[in-house]
């Protein structure tokens, strides 16, 4: 059963982590990266939502475990826009530097998410 999640997790992670990536580069030519950012994670985050509860984990859309997955995705966001400033002041360049945010990043959302779609 876990690695069946882990697998639609991955694919849906492959989704969101790819629509989060094309808003920021696209947006990061208009704006700071960090409205960027915050612009392509709410974009995901939506869509995140809806495969999530009914993809990876096959779990009611309630008010429960929607509360749970925004907390889980403000810790997440926290850290990854966290991250990013990090990265970005040791001098790695702004389109080049998500990547090693979701590295860190999208193991740690995986286990806070799954714990609370199984709870809720």
């Amino acid at each position: 059963m876990i690695k069946l999640e882990l697998i639609r997790f991955c694919i849906v992670g492959v989704i969101a982590v790819s629509v989060q990536y094309g808003v920021y580069y696209l947006v990061q030519l208009l704006a700071s990266h960090n409205v960027a950012y915050t612009i392509g994670y709410l974009v995901s985050f939506t869509i995140n939502y809806i495969l999530t509860t009914s993809f990876t984990f096959k779990a009611s859309k309630n008010f429960n475990n929607g509360i749970g997955f925004t907390a889980c995705h403000i810790i997440n966001f926290l850290l990854q826009i966290g991250l990013l400033n990090f990265f970005i002041y040791i001098d790695m360049n702004k389109v080049i530097a998500p990547l090693p945010v979701f590295a860190i990043c999208v193991p740690t959302n995986f286990l806070l998410v799954k714990w609370v779609m199984k709870k809720f």
